[in-house]
C-alpha cells in the first residue's frame, strides 16, 4: 500500500498533541484521527484508538509490522514539519 494524500486536519500550539492528521492509501482508503505528539523531546505518531469500558485505549486501526509503521511515521511527520515551514513562511510574507 501507498499513501496517495496527507491532509494535516488540525494543529495545536499547547501540550504534546501537536497535530491530528488523515491519511489517504491507494486512493481507496482513508484512516483518520491520527495524532502527532512531541514528548520526551521528539515527534511519534499515535494511531487511532477508542476508548475501553476499563478505561484502556485499543487501536482501530495500525500497521501490522515495524517497516509500514517507520514508512506511515516518516510520511506523517515529514507532511506536518513541510505544513508548520509553510505557516511560518506565510507569516514571515503577511508581515
Amino acid at each position: 500500500m501507498k499513501i496517495t494524500d496527507i491532509k494535516i486536519r488540525k494543529t495545536f500550539d499547547e501540550g504534546p498533541l501537536k497535530a491530528v492528521i488523515s491519511l489517504t492509501f491507494d486512493a481507496q482508503l482513508a484512516v483518520h484521527d491520527i495524532k502527532v505528539i512531541y514528548a520526551n523531546d521528539r515527534y511519534f505518531i499515535v494511531m487511532p484508538s477508542r476508548k475501553n469500558s476499563d478505561g484502556t485505549y485499543r487501536d482501530i486501526a495500525h500497521p501490522i509490522n515495524a517497516e509500514f509503521r517507520t514508512e506511515i511515521e516518516e510520511a506523517v511527520l515529514a507532511a506536518y514539519k513541510e505544513a508548520l515551514e509553510n505557516a511560518e513562511t506565510e507569516e514571515v510574507t503577511e508581515e
